[in-house]
């Protein structure tokens, strides 16, 4: 069994698809939702659907004896980012490395990058006129947007389309997408 924990730091939408989508997996299971909010909807959610949870603060997730052991506490093997604002410490990068992804609301290497999320990106997208957006999934370092992209969807934009258009449309292939790459990149790793 493979043991999932999802990092967010917003509504949840995606955080909750994942645990959706894996609800009765043989062998991979959400088993921890991680937020530097305690506010974050996504904990609700967590919860209702039977998800352990726990909110940490920037301080506690660069600090790798506080991190880990609650990481181990929960005998969690692969690390999602859904959502999640803060930076991943190096520690956790290196003690999870190829296990630890995030998906991006943009094609990176375009719009990528500190200060690049959620409606920050639609608007730069927007106003630079592009005709096309999407999603990336990505390996997570040390550097902000930089890992080995694993997977890219993409949707056709109009001129006509707001920010807030454009954000349903990358929602979409967010929801239509996330769970199943992780899902392959998953059964994939070695064991």
């Amino acid at each position: 069994m493979t043991n999932i924990a999802i990092f967010v730091s917003g509504s949840g939408t995606n955080c909750e698809n994942i645990i959706r989508h894996f609800a009765h997996h043989p062998s991979i299971r959400p088993v921890l939702v991680v937020s530097n909010k305690p506010e974050a909807y996504a904990l609700v959610r967590a919860e209702r659907l039977g998800v352990k949870t726990a909110v940490v603060s920037g301080a506690t997730l660069r600090d790798a004896n506080a991190m880990l052991p609650l990481l181990e506490q929960h005998h969690v093997d692969f690390i999602v980012l859904a959502g999640f604002l803060l930076m991943i410490p190096d520690y956790l990068s290196t003690a999870f490395e190829g296990r630890i992804i995030n998906i991006h609301p943009a094609l990176l290497p375009k719009y990528g990058g500190r200060g690049m999320y959620g409606h920050h990106v639609h608007e730069a997208v927007k106003a630079a006129g592009e005709q096309e957006t999407g999603i990336t999934i990505h390996h997570v370092t040390s550097v902000c947007d930089g890992g080995e992209i694993i997977f890219q969807a993409r949707t056709a934009l109009t001129s006509e389309d707001s920010p807030e258009d454009i954000a349903a449309k990358v929602h979409e292939l967010e929801q239509t997408y996330f769970p199943q790459v992780i899902e392959r990149i998953i059964l994939e790793l070695p064991q």
